[in-house]
């Protein structure tokens, strides 16, 4: 009880700092005619962005960039809550002791105001941010050594009652942090951690007092975790009790490492199966590794097994840039997997930051143009795969969704020609070309319906063709 009543002024300062107190129905939700996708401020929206940093509320020069993604209708970013010092305009979470060690007990005021200046600004420009929790990377190999959770950097607690090692040098996907252990029931767990755990805890309800006051904000829990899934349902179950004592609706999933390996992944089928635990899915791992035709087979096999539970499948990272080892590819790679989700079918597309994606470059730029383009015409969420009306079809040379005899959605990755079967509408079609390239229109041409009908990208690269009614 002590616990709410502390929080609860909190809140009410948040919300009323920025001048807004909005209706649990104008937070963001899945939308109440198509589950698989978005609804903000009671409307649906397809979610597309990108961005040039991870933990993007650190951004010195954050609103331009936020000004710059918005002006192109960009309306999604990724934020992890991380405070690594890689790029020295970094702050940490805790206050800093005149003898240089954290005090975990006192909050660094600097970061949550930059942290409520992000949510804010996106709110102002209405772009949805998901926020991740914990980043595996924020405490293992270097960034251990001078994170404020390391008891050789903090006033209270030390190795031994911890159970704290002094570095940890293997990949954070070995899993050995205890850190990613401290909920009862975990197989590594030990009653020690239960002495961090109060300090996550307090992050997290920090956290939350400034977050619940905006109707922007969806919850990941983690970076690509490969730690046992009551890590991050704890979270999510700890951020759901607090977000009903308010009576708002909150949306929390958890991100996993293999999701690449589609149904072969320990996590996917448990993920689908469990809709009251994970009401939406980030599916952001099938983008590294997969490339062209076998990226769409692994995403239509991710579709297909929320079939029976519909709810939004979001990609907050897309891989394209630097031909990493982990299969980021190129930037084309970046466009091409950007694209392949929205004729898909998921809900929210994010470009990952450089090197390993395309950011927020010129080519993730004219993507994002050209998404608002194609809804001047077309709504994703008014139409659906049908890969079937499709004929002389080299691999991964076009993808189609439409709603047939009436609207058609046609994607080409790098120029190319196709059968296009239009058999079932009487009615004269009109074409509109988009080029993904630059984001403008191309040319209109009217084509014939009743019929299989040739269609012929105008030149290499990505091209949209809307088929429209006349």
């Amino acid at each position: 009880m002590k616990k709410l009543l502390f929080i609860a002024p909190i809140l009410f300062m948040a919300c009323s700092s920025v001048h807004h107190c909005t209706k649990p129905p104008d937070y963001i939700q899945p939308y109440s005619q198509n589950a698989h996708y978005w609804q903000y401020k009671g409307e649906p929206t397809l979610l597309a962005g990108g961005s040039k940093d991870d933990n993007l509320f650190q951004l010195p020069d954050l609103q331009t960039h936020l000004d710059s993604l918005a002006a192109i209708g960009g309306n999604y970013i990724r934020n992890t809550m991380s405070s690594r010092m890689d790029k020295g305009w970094e702050v940490y979470r805790f206050k800093q002791t005149p003898d240089g060690d954290y005090d975990l007990d006192q909050w660094n005021d600097e970061y949550w105001h930059r942290f409520e200046k992000l949510v804010r600004l996106c709110y102002e420009r209405d772009i949805i941010v998901q926020i991740e929790i914990w980043d595996r990377f924020d405490y293992s190999r270097e960034n251990w050594l001078t994170c404020p959770w390391n008891p050789a950097n903090n006033i209270n607690y030390t190795f031994a009652e911890t159970g704290f090692a002094e570095e940890y040098p293997k990949h954070p996907s070995r899993d050995v942090q205890p850190f990613f252990h401290s909920i009862p029931g975990m197989n590594q767990y030990s009653p020690k951690y239960d002495t961090f755990r109060v300090y996550q805890e307090k992050f997290v309800t920090k956290l939350l007092s400034i977050s619940l006051s905006f109707p922007n904000v969806l919850y990941c829990m983690n970076n690509e975790t490969s730690t046992s899934p009551k890590w991050g349902q704890y979270w999510m179950q700890f951020i759901r009790e607090r977000a009903a004592t308010r009576g708002l609706p909150v949306y929390a999933t958890d991100m996993f490492d293999d999701f690449w390996r589609g149904e072969d992944s320990e996590n996917v089928k448990m993920v689908f199966e469990r809709p009251d635990i994970y009401p939406f899915v980030d599916i952001s791992q099938v983008n590294s590794r997969n490339f062209d035709q076998d990226h769409w087979d692994q995403l239509r096999r991710l579709h297909k097994q929320g079939k029976n539970f519909p709810r939004p499948l979001n990609n907050t990272k897309i891989y394209g840039g630097n031909e990493s080892s982990f299969g980021s590819g190129t930037n084309d790679d970046g466009v091409e997997r950007f694209w392949r989700h929205i004729i898909g079918g998921s809900a929210a597309v994010r470009h990952h930051r450089p090197p390993s994606g395309c950011g927020l470059n010129a080519k993730a730029r004219a993507s994002i143009k050209a998404v608002r383009k194609m809804e001047t015409l077309v709504k994703m969420w008014q139409v659906q795969v049908h890969m079937r009306l499709l004929s002389d079809r080299e691999p991964d040379e076009a993808y189609l969704a439409a709603d047939p005899g009436r609207v058609y959605v046609l994607y080409f990755t790098n120029g190319g020609d196709v059968g296009l079967d239009l058999r079932d509408s009487s009615a004269p079609f009109l074409l509109h070309w988009i080029n993904i390239s630059d984001g403008e229109w191309g040319s209109q041409s009217p084509i014939n319906s009743g019929i299989i009908e040739h269609i012929a990208a105008p030149d290499s690269g990505g091209w949209l063709a809307v088929i429209t009614k006349q």
